[in-house]
């Protein structure tokens, strides 16, 4: 199938309806009916300020976060509909990608 791979960049302190935002996207993705989410959390990494964000042992909420999701071409269309309604805030990077899925189901 052809669609998109697209990536979502968040820190973990980001909140959208009073839940994390990478969460909040997590949830959103299954409630419109899409394939999968994965949530990945990162060590650190800055933005275009140039700010590091980096997880600390006491402290996580400046923890960087990126949400990733192969999704069809339809999909991706709903799911930037949502966000726009939604007035969120958020980088993302957009791919055209072919995926599918192999072998026998477990």
């Amino acid at each position: 199938m052809n669609g998109y791979q697209i990536t979502f960049f968040t820190q973990q302190d980001r909140r959208h309806h009073g839940k994390p935002l990478a969460d909040w996207i997590v949830d959103l993705a299954q409630e419109l009916g899409l394939p999968g989410a994965t949530m990945i959390a990162a060590s650190e990494g800055y933005g275009h300020h140039g700010r590091l964000h980096s997880v600390h042992f006491f402290e996580l909420a400046d923890q960087p976060l990126e949400i990733q999701m192969m999704v069809s071409v339809e999909d991706a269309e709903r799911l930037f509909e949502r966000l726009k309604s939604e007035k969120v805030h958020l980088f993302y990077v957009k791919s055209s990608v072919e995926f599918g899925t192999l072998g026998e189901p477990d």
